[in-house]
């Protein structure tokens, strides 16, 4: 068995990845010139296939991607291919769900006005400074301070794709309390703690029941821009959406048109159609955005997940065994 890597990798993953392949051959390909010499008659192929590469081959059996988005990744040619192709998903999905609960946390109790308040040093509550309880009379009633920070067990959590990642966002509205469901086009049973899982034809009526909106689908031919002005209308005036998933998910001028009508309260991003975002557009200044520069799957664990998940399809490829992470390459996921 021959695996060809390109690029090519440090000496210590190297290491790791022969020791992995034990008697299979590894060519670590200094050039693309190297790796197309070595494809002929490579079984497997790691790192960033192109269609020189592929057309080079005459026995490949499996690709690794990578990555776990495949948007970038896939061409016609290797979407034909009788190869298998596999990927990276699952490295950062509770990292990932983090983020999205910082965004969900922060608007839920107002952060992001709060960290705008204390760069001018100004003490001023949502809901209004003649709103506070005082210690003669107690919460007596529910005042403007109360609605204006919001309690999650009380709210709807929707999240649009229940993989990997969805699936660790559920978790964490579950445990914070919340109502969660969700759609996808695969999972047909609700993991524990979500009410339901529809397919995406109920998108409709997930956007008009959402307090919080979480996209977590990959970039598809499906789901390239799947948040148009019209599903924005269908959200609710006081939800917020959150974009982890990616950019071309969202019409991001449509978006932009639906916050500053009140279509939707306001809205988490940590993907863009274009990145980086342009340093005048609309969203950078509007209070009621919260935005992150892709990094929301970044961690120190990472690295050595991505590592793991590499070197078990090694194992598992000269043993003869079902790969990890297989993937349909027409779906892009």
């Amino acid at each position: 068995m021959k695996l060809v890597i390109h690029p090519p990798v440090d000496e210590v993953r190297l290491a790791k990845i022969v020791e992995a392949g034990k008697e299979m051959q590894v060519v670590n390909a200094t050039s693309e010139a190297v790796a197309l010499a070595a494809m002929p008659d490579a079984d497997a192929f790691f790192g960033k296939l192109t269609p020189p590469l592929l057309a080079a081959s005459t026995r490949l059996k499996w690709v690794q991607a990578p990555t776990a988005s495949l948007e970038h990744y896939v061409f016609p040619e290797l979407v034909q291919h009788p190869c298998q192709l596999t990927n990276m998903r699952g490295l950062f999905s509770d990292v990932i769900a983090d983020h999205v609960f910082g965004f969900i946390t922060c608007f839920a109790r107002n952060f992001h006005i709060y960290v705008r308040n204390q760069l001018e040093r100004r003490w001023q509550p949502v809901g209004g400074e003649s709103e506070r309880v005082v210690f003669t009379t107690g919460p007596a009633y529910v005042s403007a301070m109360d609605r204006a920070h919001r309690s999650l067990s009380d709210a709807t959590l929707g999240i649009v794709g229940l993989g990997a990642i969805g699936q660790e966002v559920a978790k964490r509205g579950v445990a914070f309390g919340m109502s969660v469901l969700a759609i996808d086009p695969l999972v047909t049973q609700p993991p524990e703690g979500v009410k339901a899982v529809w397919k995406p034809g109920r998108l409709p009526i997930l956007l008009a029941v959402s307090d919080y909106l979480v996209i977590c689908a990959p970039h598809t031919p499906d789901t390239a821009k799947l948040f148009r002005r019209e599903q924005f209308q269908l959200m609710k005036p006081t939800a917020y959406l959150i974009n982890i998933g990616r950019g071309a998910i969202v019409d991001l001028a449509d978006l932009t048109a639906a916050l500053q009508a009140g279509d939707l309260a306001g809205a988490g991003l940590d993907v863009f159609e274009e990145e980086p975002l342009p340093a005048d557009h609309p969203l950078w200044l509007m209070p009621n955005v919260i935005l992150t520069p892709h990094v929301a799957g970044y961690s120190p664990k990472i690295a050595e997940r991505h590592l793991g998940v590499l070197l078990e399809n090694v194992s598992r490829f000269r043993h003869y065994e079902k790969l990890v992470n297989v993937v349909n390459k027409a779906a892009w996921f």
